[in-house]
């Protein structure tokens, strides 16, 4: 078992950038692909971009690439987004996730961490 949990979500104006950040808390997570997802309300949840935990390898979806990027600290057992440049549509639910066959259907996730994009 993988437990995720998300925080530092908030309120952020756009063009502004926010961090957020994923604890995993459990030994096993070496042997996973941590990634984070996107959920704007009313809308289905969005890959947002995935590193291998055991090389640091990153991949970002074209949608994001070039403002956000993905992070992981070994010896913390954390996972980060850094997102920069925000805007109102990036407004929603940012969620962690663990997988070990592919981001389809992860195995595991966080419960989310709020972010919202306002003036």
């Amino acid at each position: 078992q993988v437990e995720l949990v998300e925080f530092g979500g908030g309120l952020v104006e756009p063009g502004g950038s926010l961090i957020i950040a994923c604890q995993v808390s459990s030994s096993t997570a070496s042997r996973y692909a941590m990634g984070w997802f996107h959920q704007a309300p009313g809308k289905e949840r969005e890959f947002l971009a995935a590193v291998a935990w055991g090389t640091g390898k990153i991949y970002v979806t074209d949608s994001v690439k070039g403002r956000f990027t993905i992070s992981r600290d070994i010896n913390q057992n954390m996972v980060y987004l850094q997102m920069n440049n925000l805007n109102v549509e990036d407004t929603g639910v940012y969620y962690c996730a663990a997988t070990r066959t592919g981001w389809i259907q992860p195995d595991f996730w966080g419960r989310g961490t709020q972010v919202t994009v306002s003036s």
